[in-house]
């Protein structure tokens, strides 16, 4: 039989009525024949609501016991899904991430997966039943409980598509598919037939929501197929594919945006040889990601270095960098909340010329302030005032043509 995964994510599963759902469409597919692994997450907003809970204990939990508490709601999800399947007279059986042998490393709450086992799902599925996995989540060396950070069920997903060589990979989701923006902010975004890795991998890392980035880069790696489509109806949805029919020959084919940055200046830092390097290092061996990184031009002997991070990682990387500006003799450090992060990404800007400016005007035309650029091959991004955010959006998308 045909290997399928699907993975279910936590508005397809958020209450007892679209579990049910959600059995009877696994169970059509395997009535077709397919042999099912499915990933769930969480129901609905549980992962919010058990990070809240853990507000109200403390500021600075630990984060293995994060991870504790947060790998409970996969749990949860996958057992109900489990019984669902088994009422429609189709055998089911639900695993946790260290039952089918996902083994990660020992960052808690960003673990990256080592290596994934599978024989319960193989001896499960040779029984002719349809496996339950409960996504996000693995086990370290030490046997402790890990999770793979926000999104981590799309990963579990395309990591268990690998290991079991899967013939395709179906994440469920409350959209129809990968739109050329956020349907919600351009009523008339359209939705793609298909598109590339790299393009899907830009247009998660910088700020789509529909899948998260590493589900994305392990796709891309090992070349599994990704088909993006709604739980709540049968429509085709967006393929992902190493390579893409280009709709209409595009230049690009999505605008993103992401409000969840910050941006730290640190002011009158030394102009010598190395401090760069210093600075960047500190952060990344405490596992913050840093993005657009500005250093002014140094006039006096000094100068002002800027760099986006994640929002959830403001505190901690502004708690290293006090300690860092001491040691170097810097001045004060600014952090900017206020930010977003607008940006274009598209195969067809390698051949192409004026994407760029094309951008700018777009911008411009809605006298919206550009504080830093940074560019890929493939994606252009702007940090602007996060005011501006849904306005840019629309401007952008019209100026590409992209409706």
């Amino acid at each position: 039989m045909k290997i399928l995964v699907q993975k279910f994510g936590g508005s397809s599963v958020a209450d007892v009525e679209r579990i049910k759902r959600v059995a009877e469409r696994v169970v059509s597919y395997r009535k077709k024949g397919f042999s099912l692994v499915v990933v769930v997450s969480a129901l609905g907003d549980t992962t919010d609501d058990l990070i809240a809970l853990s507000e109200q204990i403390t500021n600075a939990p630990p984060a293995r016991e994060m991870d504790m508490l947060l790998s409970t709601g996969e749990q949860i999800s996958c057992a109900l899904l489990a019984m669902a399947i088994e009422k429609l007279r189709v055998r089911a059986i639900s695993f946790t991430g260290a039952q089918v042998g996902i083994q990660t490393d020992k960052i808690h709450t960003k673990a990256k997966i080592l290596d994934i086992s599978g024989d319960r799902i193989r001896q499960a599925l040779n029984e002719g039943k349809v496996v339950i996995v409960a996504g996000f989540q693995g086990v370290n060396a030490d046997q402790d409980i890990t999770t793979l950070g926000r999104g981590g069920s799309d990963l579990t997903a395309v990591a268990l598509a690998k290991a079991l060589h899967a013939d395709l990979c179906e994440i469920y989701t409350d959209v129809e598919g990968v739109y050329t923006t956020d349907p919600r902010i351009v009523s008339n975004a359209k939705k793609l037939k298909s598109i590339t890795y790299d393009e899907m991998l830009e247009m998660a890392s910088l700020g789509a929501q529909v899948m998260q980035a590493r589900s994305i880069e392990v796709a891309k790696k090992f070349d599994i197929p990704i088909h993006v489509r709604s739980s709540f109806n049968q429509e085709e949805g967006t393929m992902i594919l190493k390579e893409a029919d280009k709709m209409e020959d595009f230049v690009i084919s999505g605008v993103t945006l992401n409000r969840n940055e910050a941006k730290i200046t640190i002011c009158d830092v030394l102009d010598k040889p190395g401090i760069a390097a210093k600075l960047f290092k500190e952060i990344a061996k405490n596992g913050v990601n840093v993005d657009t990184i500005v250093q002014n031009v140094s006039r006096t002997g000094t100068t002002d270095v800027s760099f986006t991070v994640p929002l959830a990682d403001l505190s901690k990387a502004k708690g290293l960098m006090q300690v860092f500006t001491k040691k170097i003799k810097a001045g004060r450090i600014i952090e900017d909340r206020d930010i977003a992060r607008v940006s274009i990404v598209g195969v067809g800007m390698k051949t192409h010329t004026g994407v760029a400016a094309k951008m700018f005007e777009a911008l411009a035309e809605k006298k919206i302030n550009i504080d830093m650029i940074t560019t890929s091959e493939i994606s252009i991004s702007c940090i602007i005032k996060k005011k501006n955010a849904e306005k840019a959006v629309r401007s952008i998308h019209a100026k590409f043509g992209l409706g």
